[in-house]
């Protein structure tokens, strides 16, 4: 596997246990639709939160939210759709963003809340 593969597979545990620690639960990692993937589907009360994880080794060349373009939006908003109903949900859903840096041993983690909605 790649090294950037094992990067991002050790960052959304990273930022899994990160949500737990603040309350989420995690019910789906990796969930994948034709070749979209959802990094993490959690509730947070009764919210459906789609998560997108997005880690870097630094954030040199960009920070990790900026990697979040308008069609990985479309993507993400695809999947969501096709889990919804595969999934017969009828919560309100909430589209949040985690990014994680290592940083000297340690991880610098940022949640952003609502990073974006759909059709924006």
């Amino acid at each position: 596997m790649a090294d950037h593969n094992e990067l991002g597979k050790v960052g959304e545990e990273v930022a899994a246990r990160y949500l737990a620690e603040k309350g989420f639960v995690i019910v789906e990692r990796n969930w994948r639709y034709n070749k979209k993937e959802l990094d993490l589907i959690a509730y947070d009360d009764n919210q459906l939160v789609i998560i997108e994880v997005k880690t870097r080794t630094s954030d040199g060349w960009e920070h990790p939210k900026e990697a979040i373009t308008t069609s990985k939006i479309r993507f993400i908003v695809e999947a969501t759709e096709a889990y919804i109903i595969e999934n017969d949900i009828d919560n309100e859903v909430r589209f949040d963003v985690v990014t994680v840096i290592p940083d000297n041993g340690d991880w610098e983690i940022e949640y952003l809340k609502e990073a974006f909605h759909p059709g924006l």
